[in-house]
């Protein structure tokens, strides 16, 4: 019988847009990314002042990573693909506050979808200024497909900015030079995973989870973090889930070959991929930001990152298809 039942259970895999808006429908923002900089002469702003204004807001501050020691690493090593370095200062910083998110997820399941919430820290070889950029909040609607009028997304928005003003006193917004693209494909990949029912669904977890945590080496993916969310829903008193959980995941080459010509892609890297069950349920929700928001929000036209962000969104694709291609067991 629970074979049985397991034949009935086959796997639904569902790759597309999880907004509710047509694959390629036009940006409604002039620009999805806002970019800080600010003089810097005296070195006194670094990432770590700035992780420390943020943590002064409240927020939890899940990564503030160095990128450019194991960029260094792969240009001494002769690594394809890495050649130079042009930045004194990258990092990858990356964050959340609590009470937003929670409230928020109880509203909208896919908030994992920026929990964290990714920016890049820089300054250009030579430089005396630093630079942060940040997507706004309309752009985070706009991906999760929720209203950009949503009071407490507003709120987040206003808070994240005052924030990062704080942080670089004096800052100014940079002006670019590139108008946003179509989308070429959908905003978020999401995949569905069914799960026994006759089985634990801790244990299905946790397999399915090392399972994942394992294809990622291969691939060249890194793991740069992770959070349960379920744990801070639960705290407030929502029983939404039974379990939430999100990883970010982080390319290598991606971010350098991209930083090149857009330092501020950092903010949508490292990339929230969120793992979900709703109580009631035997399926398991996954999604993340596909690379059509970095292709299309900045505008990329350069062959060399377009390339590299469409073979990392396949090699994504195809580590959660063969993961999913069948009922997910303990087992």
């Amino acid at each position: 019988m629970k074979h049985f039942t397991k034949l009935l259970l086959a796997m639904v895999v569902t790759m597309g847009l999880a907004t509710g808006l047509a694959a390629n429908a036009a940006p409604k923002a002039t620009h999805n990314v806002t970019i800080l900089t600010a003089d810097n002469s005296d070195g006194k702003i670094t990432p770590k002042t700035i992780a420390a204004a943020f943590e002064k807001a409240g927020f939890f501050i899940n990564d503030n990573r160095d990128m450019t020691a194991p960029w260094k690493k792969q240009i001494k090593d002769g690594t394809k693909n890495f050649d130079t370095l042009e930045f004194d200062v990258y990092n990858l910083f990356t964050i959340f506050k609590k009470d937003f998110v929670v409230k928020l997820g109880k509203k909208y399941p896919n908030i994992g979808l920026f929990s964290p919430m990714s920016m890049s820290i820089w300054t250009k070889k030579g430089s005396k200024t630093i630079s942060i950029s940040s997507l706004s909040a309309e752009a985070m609607a706009n991906i999760m497909g929720i209203p950009a009028d949503d009071a407490e997304l507003v709120a987040y928005g206003k808070l994240i900015q005052e924030t990062l003003r704080a942080a670089l006193p004096n800052a100014k917004e940079e002006k670019v030079t590139y108008e946003m693209k179509q989308p070429e494909g959908p905003l978020v990949t999401t995949v569905q995973g069914k799960m026994d029912p006759e089985a634990d669904w801790e244990e299905v977890k946790d397999k399915f989870e090392a399972d994942f945590e394992q294809a990622l080496i291969p691939a060249m993916f890194i793991n740069a973090g992770f959070n349960d969310l379920n744990y801070d829903m639960e705290e407030s008193g929502s029983e939404a889930f039974t379990f939430y959980d999100v990883y970010s995941i982080c390319y290598l080459e991606v971010i350098y070959t991209v930083a090149k010509t857009h330092p501020e892609a950092g903010a949508f890297a490292p990339c929230s991929m969120y793992m979900y069950q709703k109580k009631g349920t035997h399926t398991m929700e996954i999604g993340f930001p596909s690379v059509y928001n970095w292709i299309a929000s900045l505008a990329i036209e350069d062959k060399a990152s377009h390339d590299v962000l469409l073979m990392a969104q396949k090699k994504m694709e195809d580590i959660l298809k063969k993961l999913t291609s069948k009922t997910l067991t303990a087992e």
